[in-house]
């Protein structure tokens, strides 16, 4: 069972939030969202999902999480204008641990300087942006690298997203 981190914000994409959240938990994780401060309320572009934030981003410590879940929409544009979910960010990337980004949720990675000489995929919108953090994009559904880094495009992908995320997780024992 993972203890996994969920960098959240308004405006991030409802189902690309949703639906990971049920596969992972389906599977036995347990998802902690983070954003500013504990106890707020924030909403997805669509108005489909509210989350309640579990933890305050000055209050957690990636070295208490498995892996990283950051969903797509607005909230990674919004998330990475702040260095303190930057550095939360890298330092996924740098220890090794499971990291799971789809749609925009790449810019956060970007921001972070942590994609370099990676291969992933992202929202065709964000294509260059990746290619000039030194990614070798992949237009496909899912993508996963180096057995940490698990990609996707948009909503429609879901499916190989989730499956892929989970299936990590397992391969890593859990």
């Amino acid at each position: 069972m993972a203890k996994v981190a969920v960098v959240i914000t308004d405006m991030f994409e409802d189902s690309e939030y949703t639906s990971p959240k049920e596969a992972l938990e389906a599977a036995g994780h347990i998802l902690v969202t983070i954003e500013k401060e504990a106890g707020k309320k924030v909403t997805g572009k669509n108005g489909e999902a509210t989350v309640t934030i579990d933890k305050g981003i000055d209050d957690v410590n990636p070295a208490d999480f498995d892996a990283l879940f950051i969903p797509g929409g607005f909230s990674p544009d919004q998330l990475r204008a702040d260095e303190r979910f930057v550095s939360f960010a890298k330092s996924f990337m740098d220890e090794k641990k499971p990291v799971f980004a789809i749609c925009h949720g790449p810019q956060l990675l970007i921001t972070a300087k942590a994609l370099e000489g990676r291969d992933a995929t992202g929202y065709k919108s964000i294509r260059v942006d990746m290619e000039y953090a030194g990614v070798k994009f992949h237009d496909e559904e899912v993508f996963v690298c180096q057995k940490q880094l698990v990609t996707s495009r948009t909503p429609d992908d879901l499916p190989a997203f989730n499956r892929e995320i989970v299936n990590l997780l397992e391969e890593k024992g859990l």
